[in-house]
């Protein structure tokens, strides 16, 4: 006869918008985990898929790193999260089990480097690759495909950029839309986006504009990524992170800090905020941080 176990798991909003210094509000909620190093992959997923959040992030000792970190969404193994991991570092550092300065994060794709800066969990990515349409034709994507599964036409884009891969350490198609109201009116298809995101390994898209009647910060944007059964995503770290190199490389930005907003046009609206820092050398991305605030919401169980 098997035993059930319970876990506890905290629900933490990663990326927080933060009203007077101190009041939390939106951001992108995301199950936490501690002291997971007796669960199985096959318990991990079961945990995940009970939350019912796009991820949940489980952590564990690590020999070689501070910690390992496991990510689950509700039906895969996912290599990194952004938002679950600021959420699970800020919470750490809540409870003062990480303290300011570095720390690190082993992954099944490699160790990234933990920074945690006034309460606010950094996390590393690597050096942008950049991946033009006429490269996906031999995986059978054109760029007329993933227009087509935004429902958008040619004039509704930028006319600066046209829609790129950009890999920071996973894949998304970054795509630059004319202004607010085409960001705000797009219907996903999302059965074509899964398609897509299949043929071309990717996480999904990240759909922004710099429109000013939209934003002061750099961007606002839109995630879909139905293949990890996320149709819409209010603040996705390890996009934001190809999005402000795309913003310094492709659109000629020459700065090193961008600031990205998620989640306004979601239904309801989760409002996030997701700072980047670029490390240049020469005019020449060689890393970047990518980071936020996270909240504690609540407290759930989950029997196995």
């Amino acid at each position: 006869m098997n035993e059930t176990r319970e876990i506890v798991a905290r629900i933490v909003n990663g990326f927080v918008t933060r009203r007077n210094g101190s009041e939390a509000f939106g951001g992108n909620p995301a199950g936490v985990i501690l002291d997971a190093d007796g669960l199985s992959d096959a318990d991990m997923l079961t945990v995940a898929g009970k939350i019912g959040l796009s991820e949940t992030a489980f952590v564990s000792k690590s020999a070689k790193e501070g910690f390992k970190l496991d990510f689950f969404t509700p039906n895969r193994r996912i290599a990194h999260c952004g938002h679950a991991t600021i959420a699970t570092f800020s919470y750490m550092a809540e409870l003062g089990r990480v303290r300011e300065g570095a720390t690190s994060k082993e992954t099944v794709d490699g160790p990234r480097k933990i920074v945690i800066k006034n309460g606010a969990a950094y996390m590393e990515q690597l050096a942008p690759t950049y991946e033009r349409s006429p490269a996906w034709a031999e995986r059978g994507v054109s760029e007329a495909d993933v227009l087509a599964s935004l429902g958008l036409k040619t004039d509704q884009l930028d006319e600066r950029l046209r829609p790129v891969l950009v890999n920071t350490g996973n894949s998304f198609i970054v795509v630059a839309v004319r202004d607010t109201e085409v960001l705000k009116q797009i219907v996903p298809d999302q059965s074509r986006i899964n398609d897509i995101s299949n043929k071309l390994d990717l996480i999904g898209y990240y759909v922004f504009t710099t429109d000013r009647n939209a934003t002061q910060a750099d961007a606002t944007t839109r995630m879909f990524a139905p293949r990890y059964a996320i149709d819409e995503e209010s603040a996705t770290g390890m996009a934001a992170g190809p999005l402000a190199c795309v913003l310094h490389d492709l659109l000629h930005e020459r700065k090193s800090q961008f600031v990205i907003e998620q989640g306004h046009f979601m239904t309801p609206a989760s409002p996030s905020v997701i700072t980047v820092d670029l490390d240049l050398e020469d005019g020449r991305i060689t890393g970047l941080m990518a980071g936020g605030y996270g909240s504690v919401m609540e407290e759930m169980t989950v029997t196995i």
